[in-house]
């Protein structure tokens, strides 16, 4: 018998959960000027899955924050649930918002001229934008 394993979060309140099944198809943190805004933080992380892989329950707005980047979250509490690009057939899910911790530990970073100088350098690659690959 094949099970897939799969893994369950959702927002702060409780109002939008997810099931993502499988593994991600990658696993990164960003340090980008918009995540480090929506987060709070000095970086987001995000496990990357394919979209047919995620299931969605509960209500989200969606904003456009960039190009091509939609971030949905939730009305009620305003926590990131998750982010798709149009252009991509992926959904980014949050590390912070999966109801376990110490799933998944990320491979790159992303917007590193953003990054700040007390985070430890060369830990995994690092971009100074976007991956090149």
């Amino acid at each position: 018998m094949n099970q897939q394993i799969t893994y369950e979060g959702g927002c702060a309140c409780g109002a939008v959960r997810f099931r993502a099944s499988g593994s991600p198809i990658r696993v990164g943190m960003c340090h980008c000027m918009t995540c480090r805004r929506v987060h709070g933080s000095a970086f987001g992380s995000y496990a990357i899955f394919e979209r047919g892989a995620v299931t969605m329950a509960g209500n989200t707005r969606e904003w456009q924050s960039s190009e091509q980047g939609r971030r949905h979250f939730c009305p009620l509490c305003g926590s990131v649930a998750y982010m798709m690009y149009a252009d991509r057939d992926e959904i980014a899910i949050p590390l912070g918002a999966f109801d376990e911790t110490a799933l998944f530990e990320p491979a790159y970073e992303l917007w590193c001229k953003h990054k700040e100088s007390w985070l430890p350098q060369g830990v995994r690659p690092e971009y100074d934008e976007e991956r090149t690959h």
